[in-house]
């Protein structure tokens, strides 16, 4: 169901630097950093991830007032910049980055100024946790494989040996090898019930104590990771996207609650409190419209000759029909029971009545463009609303009432 957007090319030719210069960095750092970012809205911030905002913020101070020396500007702005000729440069960059901190926090006017050019305390604060991920970097490739090893691991005592050899005794070192890995950990669920078996107890105190925190506040940064995905609006909403996000949120997040004893009132149990009430505040408007745009897809026009298919409103029924599945499947991880409900019962009778009528008219009408169009979208979502074999039975009784007429 994913749709892309048009994008119509830019009226001016982008050849002068000032222009390049001017559009939005979209790799900080070449990209050496991508898979310990997080992207915005970021409420719930730990040592082993950086906010896009913030890595923004401090690369665009890097290569502008840092570095301009040896940083183009230009290759940035077209892309071109790689890691590998960055690297090369990397000691003199975090040389001028940290050199550039210590004598802000000596001198309260260059404090001020670096806030300044960073635009925002927030990027200011992001600082020292950036200069750390760049120490780090070289062992983030490695991290990465790691996660992916970790779902061909078949032994559990073989996964608690694979976990006790990452840097515990570093935590914030080892807080960016967890949230480098987890991105590519199929089944957090298994990994946090080794993590239990190895602290000897499901608390958060034993979990905290054996060193294991950073891979707690690694799955909270991922599943707070999917926020962004869950835009289900607009009848060109990606709803692949966000049907992929919303699956994940509920991995990530069962697997904690369903294992790990959060302490009530905890900064762990606030945090799954806070990303609980934002995801679901952002599916319920969605979930509210589900049936009234079924059956403005499904329902005919009053006028029958000037009748006419909506296809903007007939993918949006499909897409909410997806949605509202998925939200059956995740619902557990959200705040949404009494509006799915709703939604769930009143979008099954929507369909049967609207696939009922659209039979009885095909059988009036058996070649009318319109209403076999209609029909073949109510079919496809009462395949995803109910059951394959529903969807068969419809097509049967289609085929019959066309023969019939």
């Amino acid at each position: 169901m994913s749709q892309a957007a048009n994008r119509s090319e830019p009226a001016v030719p982008a050849a002068r630097s000032s222009s390049r210069a001017a559009r939005p960095v979209v790799r900080p750092f070449a990209g050496m950093l991508d898979v310990v970012v997080v992207e915005d809205p970021a409420t719930f911030s730990f040592q082993g991830s950086i906010r896009r905002s913030s890595i923004v913020a401090g690369w665009t101070w890097v290569y502008r007032d840092l570095c301009g020396d040896f940083i183009s500007a230009d290759e940035i702005a077209d892309g071109s910049l790689t890691a590998a000729a960055l690297e090369p440069q990397m000691a003199k960059v975090m040389a001028r980055m940290k050199a550039a901190l210590t004598a802000a926090e000596a001198d309260p006017e260059v404090g001020r100024r670096l806030r300044a050019m960073l635009g925002s305390d927030e990027a200011r604060a992001a600082l020292p946790q950036l200069l750390n991920a760049l120490r780090g970097r070289p062992l983030l490739p490695k991290a990465v494989a790691f996660g992916k090893a970790i779902n061909a691991i078949g032994e559990d005592s073989a996964l608690g040996t694979a976990l006790q050899s990452m840097p515990l005794n570093d935590q914030p070192l080892a807080a960016l090898l967890f949230h480098a890995a987890m991105g590519q950990i199929a089944n957090p669920t298994r990994l946090i019930t080794t993590v239990i078996k190895l602290s000897g107890n499901a608390n958060e105190l034993s979990v905290s104590r054996s060193g294991f925190s950073p891979v707690i506040d690694a799955m909270l940064a991922h599943a707070q990771n999917q926020i962004h995905l869950l835009q289900p609006t607009g009848p060109f909403a990606d709803i692949d996207l966000v049907c992929r996000g919303l699956e994940r949120f509920h991995r990530l997040v069962r697997a904690l609650t369903g294992y790990i004893e959060f302490e009530r009132g905890s900064q762990w149990a606030a945090v799954l409190s806070g990303l609980t009430k934002q995801v679901s505040d952002r599916i319920e408007p969605r979930l509210r419209e589900v049936v009234p745009d079924l059956n403005q897809a499904l329902r005919r026009g009053r006028d029958a000759s000037a009748d006419r298919l909506d296809d903007d409103r007939i993918l949006a029924a499909i897409n909410g029909i997806y949605l509202l599945a998925t939200v059956r499947d995740c619902r557990a991880s959200m705040a949404l029971n009494a509006v799915f409900d709703q939604a769930w019962s009143q979008s099954g009778e929507a369909l049967e009545m609207q696939l009922q009528r659209n039979l009885e008219l095909i059988r009036q009408n058996p070649a009318d463009p319109v209403i076999a169009a209609r029909l073949d979208a109510g079919i496809k979502m009462a395949e995803v609303r109910f059951n394959p074999e529903y969807a068969e039975t419809l097509r049967r009784a289609r085929a019959s009432a066309e023969r019939t007429s």
